[in-house]
């Protein structure tokens, strides 16, 4: 146990963000120097609140099993180095975790049943931010090549979980990525505040050097490569490409113009954000922004839109607005929905819950200029009396994904899928077709960041069984297993 008085003597400190009126002109990160170096001041005393609980719920809380009570000990201790070869040992990307998981470990804090939980998404990122900023972050290159060949379809960070285990394992392995880049959504869908992109840049460079092969630009399944082209050159293939066919609204006025997929318009603003030149890019400047979807993604637009110049932004939520405590129905250690305030959320627009939209009105040259929305009960139905226009020049959905795109490689290879449109796999991660694994959101549906990288190091697992006959490399979960706090 670190310090046995430690939750009684200190309470949660997290570290301070940028002050608005400055970061909403720059794309940095929100917080100063980082935020692993913001933390650094309070992380041992934050640390030393855990309590190293008998049956310390955070396992269960986190899919990636990450030892947590272990690494706040060792960082209480200012072993530093321990701290990061404990936490690299169930997590390969902690610096991915630790800015943009919503941390189900800390609802499941046991600390958490009366008090404020332990800051444990702040201990990650201070731990592994350290670690990269001391050179102890060094490739782990393979003893001995396998002579085996795995692709793996996608860069997002269960393509990446899987890769990188893969080849620590001695196989070869080429990462095809049809965007210019490789990231997947960690690349151009999340924005440069939340995660500047040095931060996927050195961890590719780490897989570089120990072995696995990128190939950007390369549209699996299309003329370049097909499906069974892929199959004839590998001796085994990971689906890891996400759910991206994107949730849409068939209100009257959709085909407008203006009005947009959250991801059409943030992948510009990452790219234009990073200096590139963007054609015909979608923004915000000067505009009536109006967002729908509450999520994350809804956050990350309001933000983008901000620091582009939008005139107004309006988010809209069909759902309530969740109360400030956790509800009765939903108690420890399950994940509550809770009102929860982002950075972006903390720069401005306003935020309008229990609404839905009915209509998009557009003006002479066939462009969105308002939305018409209309107050909702709590089954959804319309409230009499409560229909209003809000100005809009700038609509943008972010109701999130109900799939995987199925045109092209999917369709090629065969494989059978569930009921709701994903890749069917079995317990062993294999799909319909031998060879053929199936990693994150493609097979379990649109979900976060600790679930792919836990699906990826798993699937990973039983890639390597596959093709040796058994595996030393670690399964975090099976399919569809759910932690206690979901």
């Amino acid at each position: 146990m670190a310090d046995p008085k430690g939750f009684l003597k200190n309470g949660r400190e997290v570290a301070s963000r940028r002050d608005v009126a400055e970061r909403v002109h720059d794309w940095d990160e929100v917080y100063p120097d980082g935020i692993g170096r913001a933390l650094l001041p309070i992380i041992n005393t934050q640390a030393g609140r855990c309590m190293d609980c008998g049956i310390p719920f955070c396992h269960q809380g986190c899919p990636l099993g990450n030892i947590i009570p272990e690494w706040n000990d060792l960082v209480w201790r200012d072993d530093w180095d321990g701290a990061m070869d404990r936490l690299h040992a169930t997590n390969n990307f902690p610096e991915f975790t630790g800015r943009l998981c919503p941390a189900p470990c800390e609802t499941a804090c046991v600390l958490g049943i009366n008090q404020e939980p332990v800051t444990i998404k702040n201990v990650e990122v201070s731990i592994i931010d350290r670690a990269w900023g001391s050179g102890y972050v060094r490739p782990q290159p393979p003893e001995w090549l396998s002579g085996k060949t795995v692709a793996v379809i996608g860069s997002g960070p269960a393509g990446l979980a899987a890769a990188q285990q893969l080849t620590r394992a001695g196989h070869t392995v080429a990462v095809y990525e049809r965007a210019d880049k490789i990231g997947g959504l960690l690349r151009y869908g999340i924005p440069e505040f939340k995660m500047e992109k040095k931060h996927l840049d050195r961890r590719l460079d780490q897989m570089r050097r120990e072995g696995t092969v990128f190939r950007a630009g390369v549209d699996v399944g299309a003329d370049k490569l097909t499906g069974p082209q892929l199959l004839a050159r590998y001796d085994a293939v990971v689906l890891a490409m996400g759910a991206t066919h994107a949730r849409d609204l068939p209100a009257t006025g959709r085909e407008l113009g203006g009005i947009h997929q959250a991801m059409e318009f943030l992948p510009q603003g990452n790219r234009a954000s990073l200096g590139e030149e963007v054609p015909d890019q979608i923004v915000a400047t000067d505009k009536d922004v109006v967002i729908i979807g509450g999520g994350d993604t809804g956050a990350d637009c309001l933000g983008t839109s901000i620091r582009q110049g939008a005139r107004s932004i309006t988010q809209l939520e069909i759902m309530p607005r969740p109360g400030e405590d956790r509800p009765a129905g939903q108690p420890w250690p399950t994940y509550p929905m809770t009102f929860k305030v982002s950075s972006a959320h903390e720069e401005g627009g306003d935020r309008v819950y229990a609404v839905s939209t009915q209509e998009f009105v557009g003006d002479a040259d066939g462009n969105v200029a308002a939305l018409r929305l209309v107050e909702v009960d709590a089954k959804f139905q319309p409230v009499e009396g409560t229909e209003r226009e809000i100005p809009a020049q700038l609509v943008l959905l972010a109701m999130g994904f109900v799939g995987p795109e199925q045109a092209g490689l999917i369709e090629q290879l065969g494989v059978e899928l569930d009921e709701r449109g994903n890749v069917k796999r079995d317990e062993s991660y294999a799909a319909s077709v031998p060879g053929v694994y199936v990693a994150g959101d493609v097979g379990r549906g649109q979900s976060l960041i600790v679930w792919a990288i836990a699906e990826g190091r798993s699937a990973a697992a039983a890639v390597d069984a596959y093709l040796t006959g058994s595996t030393t490399l670690p399964a975090p979960i099976k399919p569809h297993e759910r932690p206690l706090v979901v």
